[in-house]
């Protein structure tokens, strides 16, 4: 096998998801990072995959995640696996001295999420989950704006949808609609990218309260297909969101000020990879008589050569290389805001389980 220089971080990848395969692309396009390893349960599917994705010939594939964890060369996993099998694979992970960026989400729990953490935190390793938007530069081009106190002014409320309307064959066979493996369905799959989206709009501030909106949909097998709720801060700030399998494909976030709002069609997954654009009014008035109203409107373009996936793989190698060679230790931030995104849909799920009434947290 051709060397690999001591500079790279190695990455193992466990499993053959779909989504594995813009990952194992991302770290393709990574300087910096090498896509080293692939374990699936069958030796022959993960040569198929690795065939299909282009990986390059000289890397390890193994018939085991097992064998991937044990692979001294392997810095990192990138973990794709169904929810509830994380656990046992993070901790795995864990004992094998290797960096982890998680799929979401994560856990089943935050009671199952902080044993990864602990993990992480005893062994200085770095934990990252892998929301992609918030690695384009689109969204610090949005915290700018944000944070501008004369254009924007405060931050009111932020709205939320993530939905698209899943094929037959998606609501009968795909893991995410299956409890044992991945209980939380629409909530744990398209509900963290609004949780998230909500949190980090206003600066992971957890909420006061966390309330779920009746109507929730479910499958045969007790699965969320399409559920809504909302928070409150204590001072009159505010968010709602919903998610489902049920509504045509939509991305949206408004994000209300007191002099300004923006808004993103597309927050999860531009519509290309490399321009994302977002809309930024302000200076409304009505005109006379009320028969009207005017605002001055700007159409915010951003471009990158590199995609979001590969932009997230880039920041988590770095971490990943400043821990190895001493120069740093493991960034906290991100698995800061791992956490706090769990607590909010726990709380959602909580308040759904008693029947939609208010949780504190």
């Amino acid at each position: 096998m051709a060397q690999v220089e001591d500079s790279v971080v190695r990455f193992g990848i466990l499993g053959c998801a779909s989504i594995a395969r813009k990952v194992s692309r991302a770290i393709l396009l990574t300087q910096g990072a090498c896509l080293y390893a692939l374990g699936s349960r069958s030796l022959a599917k993960a040569k198929e995959f690795a065939a299909a994705n282009n990986f390059p010939p000289e890397a390890k594939i193994y018939g085991s995640y097992e064998e991937v964890l044990a692979d001294k060369a392997v810095d990192a996993v990138y973990i794709p696996l169904p929810t509830s099998l994380h656990l046992e694979w993070v901790l795995k992970a864990i004992e094998r001295k290797k960096h982890i960026l998680l799929e979401k989400p994560p856990a089943l729990n935050v009671e199952e999420l902080d044993k990864m953490l602990k993990g992480c935190e005893k062994n200085g390793l770095q934990l990252m989950d892998a929301t992609m938007w918030m690695h384009h530069p689109r969204a610090a081009k949005v915290k700018d704006i944000l944070h501008d106190k004369e254009a924007f002014g405060d931050l009111k409320e932020v709205h939320v949808l993530f939905s698209f309307r899943a094929p037959d064959e998606f609501l009968k066979n795909n893991i995410r609609v299956k409890p044992d493996l991945d209980s939380l369905g629409a909530l744990g799959d398209l509900g963290w990218y609004c949780a998230r989206a909500a949190l980090w709009a206003f600066d992971f501030e957890l909420p006061q309260s966390v309330t779920a909106l009746p109507g929730v949909c479910f499958n045969e097998a007790g699965v969320i297909m399409d559920c809504a709720a909302t928070f409150t801060w204590n001072n009159g700030q505010a968010a709602s969101f919903r998610c489902s399998f049920q509504s045509c494909m939509t991305m949206k976030v408004i994000m209300q000020g007191t002099n300004g709002a923006i808004e993103l069609d597309d927050f999860v997954i531009p519509y290309t990879e490399d321009i994302a654009t977002f809309k930024f009014h302000c200076d409304a008035s009505f005109v006379d008589k009320s028969l009207g109203w005017i605002c001055k409107h700007q159409e915010h373009e951003v471009k990158t050569s590199t995609p979001q996936e590969a932009l997230m793989v880039g920041n988590f190698t770095k971490l990943v290389r400043g821990i190895r060679d001493g120069s740093t230790t493991a960034d906290h931030k991100w698995p800061d805001m791992t956490r706090k995104t769990q607590q909010l849909l726990d709380a959602v799920k909580l308040s759904i389980e008693k029947h939609f009434c208010t949780i504190y947290l």
